[in-house]
């Protein structure tokens, strides 16, 4: 269900609950406890808010109510004002004097806020943040970017018992938001009396406000002085709240829920030592770094610099004994194609000290190897620090990594060298490069020096009290392990998926848990999992018998798995990240559990898997594989433009891209080699106007459970985990469908699959073409498995133990009576200058899945749960490029003129559609403001209620021309909070579902529990 007044009233009238918890759904939870308490909804049922009370959320989240009450308990603040309006942010910033910064109330991730340089970046970003803003507030306040960012984890009971669970230091100070920053805990430069005043402040700023259960507060700390000021608190559990959690063993969400049911901290026991109580704070006896996951790579006109609205699209956070270790293995841990902070496969390009300068002050995604660039050419700490506001204690700790990398390249590799290097958290890659040696010859000679990582427990108390705990990370800063194994302890290894990216998220985390619990269901008792991002449930240490926080790399899995010495290791449900793992851990001897590592490779190499497809006798679009740019413009040449450049062994399409000429086709080859430097490029005829198809399913090798066929909303050309979905499919013919369930059958024998697999299809004038097998859990799968009531991963499970699936009903997914709908969510506001454009490659973080009683009824809460605001009247502009899109469109539109809703056009569409529906009205392109009406005008005038928007083209002209005006609509829209429509599909289901709900009520029911198939 969407979490929304409306729906969140309808399920308390329903279900009658006495209580009600805000504080674990993030931002969309709490403003919506905030509307259902200011609209009478709780006092009308009588129900109690547990935790945190409205009147303190308020508090936090008001940020003029928040300035007051820090004032009230004397804790210091920046000058500010709170508006509502434009006019009044100019007079606050011109009082205050620019650059101010710009702070949006009610929002997550600093979404809508910025830093304004002037009036003119203040008018842009004062406007989307009063849009954004929940109660159309923002507040204006002094820009302190230079000062340290301090963070305080606090739990809160009733009685006012409260502890410092966690302190943490950002490292890029306050010019960067804490969600794009890299963030160590404990702190590592401010004093004892910094932290303790700043301590005593966060303890008085909790108490005053009234939380109850845990809260974040972030502190801005002047450098030079003793100066401090709160900038806000979170009353709810939030990344920063995973990230403590993880880092100190302490279960934040678990405590705050007892403490919000009436426990007080006293009464509850701290479930790392299981002798002290939670009043107990935690102390470190190693450091954890926090680093950011970006993806801007999938954004061609996305800003990439960092600032006060978070970018970032996940995170992992290292564990080790030095601030060199844990900061290289973040950086292994994110699966970006680097080793560490040097030594790295490609170091990137090369800059002039004019550039670093630049770089440094204007900190990106890229900012730490600016650092490194400025030490390579000899630029001093005390110049980094002026440059960069990073503290120089880090800069050390970078110079050191520095260092080490000069000795490795001018040095004779002993046994001190390689110590020293292994505790300064260089791979053996990296050292391999160094000394032009392969990561596994120095695997083997460290191993022979007796150089090998100790295992060390996640210890709360710093040693003061016993660790009884399961929870483990590696480190060479270690000389012996904490826990030993017994040929008893061996087990199978589940590999996680890292960190949350573009193509990987929580479903993958579901896919992780359920394997678990499905092989302790199928007898399996020791289970151990290996993962490194802190917001997972699989980083959960109760999930297991034994969790290792630590890196997915194939040096680090080999460590675990000689210490560890299990039957066998599963990859097959981490998404990408594991599954590329599989042929390496192969050659290295490891036993895989479920499908082989032969099988793996013949299905994501394309050129491998396109010849079983022939052999098969099963469809497929042209194809060829390539290493040679010329032998790729000839296959292009003969099949006609547009073709899909494919590389191999890539998640989420990363360096997929469709091609329409000779000179793109150069760039995005040379582009994909990049991506999978081992494996050749496959260029594929890229199919027009064709619907795509996914199939989730199972295999025991010979048993097949297929558990949906799964059409697209979207046509071809809008990667899979951007389209919406639906099942059961609402186009395809009963031809089609018997035709992909029999060639799904023979594909997952033919591959002799054990476990999960997704299978993909390309439909076409009847005929269906397979363009992808992933012999993985899929995205979908957790999609799929809700929607015909069967744990597909429970089911897997059983397979890849080498028993035979449960039979299922064929065809079961056909026969529920409901339809689902999964709808993407994207977060382009976050994005400056990104466009919203949908293509192969992915660009969507999140999705809502949602069922009901008809395709519209699913369809219309699915949009609603990703924010679609579905208006029963209005206005709606409507811009298409393209006499062919038009026509396509028209029925649309006149559906929507005959539902009373006003159509507004520019000039080319709306003669277009004045001929064939009558009245339109031309309003005029932002880049012409002198001509009214003007569609900046409308749209900041709230006088736009949706907007349809499909390109003409699909290729890189689109940003050019005429047709940058279409990009300027679609960017100001989506600042301003209103839906885009830009696919045809889209239009259509959005347009039809406003149809619908002019008739129709949404249909409210829970989720049913999963059948027994055993």
């Amino acid at each position: 269900m969407p979490i929304t007044p409306q729906y969140v009233e309808s399920i308390i009238e329903k279900e009658r609950p006495d209580g009600i918890m805000l504080s674990y759904g993030g931002q969309t939870a709490l403003n919506c406890g905030i509307k259902i308490d200011e609209s009478g909804i709780l006092k009308k049922y009588g129900i109690s808010v547990l935790g945190t009370q409205i009147p303190g959320i308020v508090a936090t989240e008001d940020r003029q109510k928040f300035k007051d009450a820090m004032v009230k308990c004397n804790v210091p603040v920046l000058k500010s004002k709170t508006v509502n309006t434009f006019d009044e942010a100019k007079k606050v910033a011109k009082d205050l004097g620019y650059p101010v910064i710009v702070r949006v109330a009610y929002t997550l991730g600093g979404k809508g806020g910025g830093v304004a340089s002037n009036e003119i970046e203040l008018h842009e970003i004062a406007g989307r943040g009063i849009a954004a803003s929940l109660v159309g507030q923002i507040l204006i306040e002094e820009y302190v970017g230079d000062w340290k960012q301090i963070e305080y984890e606090v739990m809160q009971d009733y009685s006012k018992n409260n502890v410092i669970v966690c302190n943490m230091e950002n490292v890029l100070s306050m010019r960067v938001h804490t969600g794009d920053n890299i963030v160590v805990a404990p702190s590592q430069t401010i004093d004892n009396h910094e932290y303790h005043m700043l301590r005593s402040a966060a303890l008085r700023a909790t108490k005053h406000v009234g939380i109850v259960g845990e809260c974040n507060i972030q502190f801005a700390l002047d450098q030079s002085s003793d100066t401090y000021a709160a900038i806000e608190i979170n009353p709810r559990l939030s990344r920063s709240s995973a990230l403590a959690s993880k880092a100190t063993g302490y279960p934040l969400a678990y405590m705050s829920a007892k403490i919000g049911l009436g426990y007080s901290l006293p009464e509850l026991v701290n479930t790392v030592t299981k002798k002290t109580t939670a009043c107990f704070e935690p102390a470190l006896d190693y450091i954890v770094c926090k680093h950011p996951r970006w993806d801007f790579t999938k954004f061609e006109l996305a800003n990439r610099n960092l600032g006060p609205t978070m970018k970032s699209v996940g995170e992992v956070m290292a564990i080790g004994r030095k601030f060199e270790e844990v900061i290289q293995k973040s950086i292994r841990m994110l699966d970006i194609g680097k080793d560490g902070l040097v030594l790295n496969r490609q170091n990137g390009k090369s800059f002039d000290d004019e550039q670093i300068e630049e770089r440094l002050q204007t900190p990106d995604d890229n900012i730490l190897y600016y650092v490194v660039a400025a030490l390579h050419k000899g630029v001093s700490i005390e110049k980094i620090y002026q440059l960069s506001a990073i503290d120089p204690w880090f800069l050390k700790k970078i110079n050191n990594i520095v260092e080490v990398e000069r000795r490795l390249k001018s040095s004779t590799l002993d046994h001190k060298l390689l110590s020293d290097a292994k505790k300064f958290g260089f791979s053996d890659n990296q050292i391999g490069r160094a000394v032009k040696k392969e990561g596994l010859e120095i695997r083997k000679i460290r191993k022979d020096l007796g150089i090998i990582p100790a295992v060390k427990q996640i210890d709360t108390l710093a040693a003061e009290w016993p660790a009884e705990t399961n929870y483990l990370y590696l480190t060479y800063g270690g000389t012996e392990n904490d826990i030993s194994i017994t040929k008893n302890d061996s087990g199978i290894i589940v590999l996680g998926a890292g960190p949350y990216r573009i193509g990987s998220s929580v479903e993958f985390d579901w896919g992780t848990v359920n394997m678990v619990w499905g092989l302790q269901d199928g007898g399996q008792k020791n289970l151990v999992v290996v993962n490194c991002n802190p917001e997972t449930v699989s980083t959960d240490y109760d999930i297991c018998n034994r969790l290792y926080f630590e890196e997915l790399t194939l040096e680090r899995i080999l460590d675990i798995s000689e210490f560890e010495r299990p039957n066998g290791i599963v990859t097959s449900v981490g998404g990408q990240t594991a599954n590329n793992l599989t042929p390496k851990l192969a050659d290295s001897g490891i036993t895989l559990i479920g499908t082989s590592a032969e099988d793996v490779d013949r299905a994501e190499n394309r050129s491998k898997f396109s010849q079983v497809l022939d052999r098969l006798h099963i469809g497929q679009p042209s194809w060829q594989a390539f290493t040679s740019i010329i032998d790729a413009k000839n296959f292009a040449l003969e099949v006609g433009y547009p073709v899909l450049v494919r590389p191999s062994y890539v998640l989420s399409g990363a360096a997929m891209k469709v091609v329409w000429s000779q000179t793109e086709l150069k760039k995005f080859v040379n582009e994909a080699t990049i991506v999978s430097p081992d494996h050749p490029v496959v260029i594929t005829k890229f199919m027009l106007d064709a619907l795509e198809v996914d199939v989730d399913g199972v295999c025991d090798g010979e048993n097949v459970a297929i558990g949906a066929i799964v059409e697209h909303i979207d046509s071809a050309g809008v990667h899979s985990g951007d389209a919406m979905m639906c099942i059961p499919p609402w186009r395809l013919s009963n031809k089609i469908i018997e035709n992909i369930t029999d060639s799904t059958n023979k594909i997952a024998r033919e591959f002799h699959i054990k476990g999960p697999f997704n299978l993909q299809f390309l439909v076409k004038n009847e005929q269906a073409y397979v363009i992808e097998l992933n012999i993985r859990a899929s995205r979908s799968m957790p999609f799929v498995s809700k929607f015909v009531k069967i744990n597909m991963i429970n089911l897997a499970a059983q397979a890849i133990l080498g028993k035979k699936i449960s039979s299922i009903p064929q065809s079961m997914w056909a026969n529920t009576g409901v339809h689902g709908i999964k709808v993407p969510q994207f977060s382009f506001m976050q994005l400056e200058g990104a466009d919203i454009v949908l293509g192969v490659e992915m660009q969507s973080t999140g999705e809502a899945a949602c069922f009901g009683s008809s395709f519209y009824d699913a369809l219309s809460k699915g949009l609603t749960s990703v924010g679609y605001n579905l208006p029963k009247t209005g206005s709606a502009l409507v811009t298409i490029g393209g006499v062919e899109n038009r026509e396509k469109l028209l029925q649309t539109s006149a559906l929507l003129k005959n539902l009373g809703y006003k159509i507004l056009a520019t000039e080319t569409t709306a003669e277009f559609f004045a001929e064939k529906l009558g009245e339109v009205t031309v309003v005029h392109k932002i880049s012409e403001p002198e001509r009214k009406p003007n569609i900046a005008d409308l749209l900041y005038e709230k006088k736009i209620d949706f907007i349809i928007n499909v390109p003409s083209t699909s290729t890189l002209e689109k940003y050019v021309g005429m047709l940058y005006d279409e990009y300027q609509i679609r960017r100001k829209s989506l600042e301003l909070g209103i839906p885009v429509l830009s696919t045809i599909e889209l239009a259509e289901s959005f347009v039809k579902t406003l149809e619908w709900l002019q008739k129709n009520e949404t249909s409210k029911e829970p989720l049913g529990p999963y059948k027994d198939i055993s």
